[in-house]
């Protein structure tokens, strides 16, 4: 295999953008089946692990892409991973934008900031330019762990790896291994 893996670069002090398939079930606000996101533990603590901050980004569902729906939120598998660490993930209340931004720049080592359904901007499935450079300045490097998002060209895979230093998570790697 020769793409470059989470463990090819030093993390220390770098924020990472991590993609992530947290597309999970849920029922009243409630995860019912945290498979997916158990999936991605691994690559999550190693990069937590090796000193650096972690931004999850990931979609759920199919929302109309004109804003926020609650149905379609995130915050439940931020609650679910928070659980999971045994440490707080901080919710971002969108995936781009000032305020998100400065909630990016102030993580320290170790912080996890989980950024709203990508989803809710219909720019995400289209790979807009610009929705790309918004998510490119929140991290230094792209950790994609979302091998069932990877084929689609949307800003937060294919738009984002021709911009940012691009690795392969744990899964990933394991799914591109099992592909050889």
């Amino acid at each position: 295999m020769n793409k470059k893996t989470v463990k090819d670069i030093n993390l220390k002090g770098k924020r990472v953008l991590m993609r992530v398939d947290f597309n999970v079930p849920m029922d009243k606000g409630v995860v019912t089946d945290d498979k997916r996101i158990r999936a991605a533990l691994p690559t999550i603590q190693y990069v937590l692990e090796q000193g650096a901050s972690l931004i999850v980004m990931s979609h759920l569902g199919r929302p109309k892409g004109a804003g926020f729906e609650a149905e379609f939120s995130l915050n439940p598998a931020a609650e679910a991973l928070s659980k999971l660490l045994n440490k707080p993930v901080q919710m971002a209340p969108d995936c781009v934008g000032p305020e998100v931004e400065k909630m990016a720049k102030t993580l320290k080592p170790g912080d996890v900031l989980m950024l709203e359904n990508t989803r809710f901007h219909p720019e995400e499935e289209k790979n807009d330019p610009e929705l790309v450079g918004e998510l490119a300045r929140l991290g230094d490097v792209l950790v994609n762990d979302a091998f069932s998002a990877a084929h689609r060209a949307h800003a937060t895979t294919a738009g984002l790896a021709a911009k940012l230093p691009t690795l392969a998570g744990f899964s990933m790697e394991e799914e591109l291994r099992a592909l050889d």
